[in-house]
């Protein structure tokens, strides 16, 4: 639950990011000033937003591994499990192909 939360907190956050990104570089090529003077004001707000999105990436980032970290920590509970799974269906194996060619095996 608590991984879906910063998920869904990630894309509200990047999206958010992106909407102000746009309106911020549209106010700017609509406004009445010079060009030298909006360049500036555009390096200004993609710096700015270029460390937000790090921030987010960074995040995701650190969810993805605690996410990969359970998978392994999962599998390493259940592989006892599987083990005994796998060699059960083996042995079933053998046994349906030593009735279907008459021969006995253990």
């Amino acid at each position: 639950m608590s991984e879906e939360k910063e998920s869904s907190s990630a894309t509200v956050v990047l999206a958010f990011l992106s909407g102000a990104a746009i309106g911020a570089i549209a106010a700017l090529m609509f406004a009445p000033q010079s060009g030298e003077e909006t360049q500036r004001k555009l390096r200004g707000i993609a710096k700015k937003a270029g460390k937000e999105l790090r921030g987010v990436t960074g995040k995701a980032e650190g969810v993805w591994e605690d996410v990969v970290e359970q998978g392994r920590e999962f599998l390493k509970d259940k592989q006892p499990i599987l083990s005994e799974a796998f060699e059960a269906g083996r042995k079933a194996m053998r046994h349906a192909r030593a009735r279907a060619t008459g021969k006995k095996r253990k």
